[in-house]
């Protein structure tokens, strides 16, 4: 899961992205509303988490530019503005959510899963295709009653085909939403990381559940007959 955070206190922005990390998103930074908004543009992060008090402009016009834009994608204000007024204004204006400073971490990453889980339509905080069950906040998977060991990488992988089955996943949106902006298009990782994933599906429920969809990308079968 790949994150936008949009703070101008350096020290914050390192602690977010730091921690963020550890909990297993993918962090994209930036310190300035100007390069916030043009991050935020071009990329369809699966989430952005945004302060309002920003050096060059309030955080509230880049929500209301990338809402009149038609960017459709989770925004959690992240401020120190605490008052009701403020925090109504905010949603009012198409935040998902609204989190106010100094924040309780392990708040934040349940709130990220929350809006993300609703953008796609979920309630379960699980992901079910077949016998798969995807756990994006305790990122576990399991086929059946068996856990599958991944690695971070292939666990971001499944999760993306995961969230967005049985629609066909093109490479270039599983490298936007699992890789951060220094990640290399050009490198072969991503060919390697799916063909490792599919072995240990494969491996574990005996059927080939991550399908190469020719000249499109990849999907995830639930193992059902059709």
């Amino acid at each position: 899961m790949r994150i936008l955070v949009v703070e101008d206190d350096k020290q914050l922005l390192d602690e977010m992205k730091i921690g963020l990390e550890r909990n297993g998103f993918t962090v994209d930074i930036a310190s300035t509303g100007a390069e916030g908004e043009e991050k935020a543009y071009v990329t369809d992060y699966d989430a952005i988490l945004l302060d309002l008090n920003l050096p060059d402009k309030d955080g509230l016009e880049i929500l209301s530019f990338l809402r009149n834009s038609g960017r459709n994608l989770p925004v959690l204000i992240v401020s120190a503005r605490d008052a009701v007024k403020e925090r109504s204004k905010g949603l009012d204006l198409g935040a998902d959510d609204y989190i106010v400073k100094p924040f309780d971490f392990s708040e934040l990453t349940s709130r990220i899963h929350a809006v993300v889980r609703r953008f796609h339509g979920r309630t379960n905080p699980k992901i079910m295709v077949g016998a798969l069950t995807v756990d994006p906040a305790a990122r576990t998977v399991f086929w059946k009653k068996e856990a599958v060991p991944l690695s971070s990488k292939e666990f971001d992988i499944l999760c993306c085909l995961a969230e967005r089955c049985p629609q066909v996943v093109s490479g270039e949106q599983i490298i936007e939403h699992t890789y951060d902006e220094e990640f290399d298009l050009f490198s072969s990782v991503l060919r390697v990381h799916v063909s490792n994933l599919r072995k240990k599906l494969q491996a574990v429920s005996g059927q080939n559940l991550l399908v190469t969809v020719k000249g499109k990308g990849y999907c995830l079968w639930d193992g059902s007959e059709k």
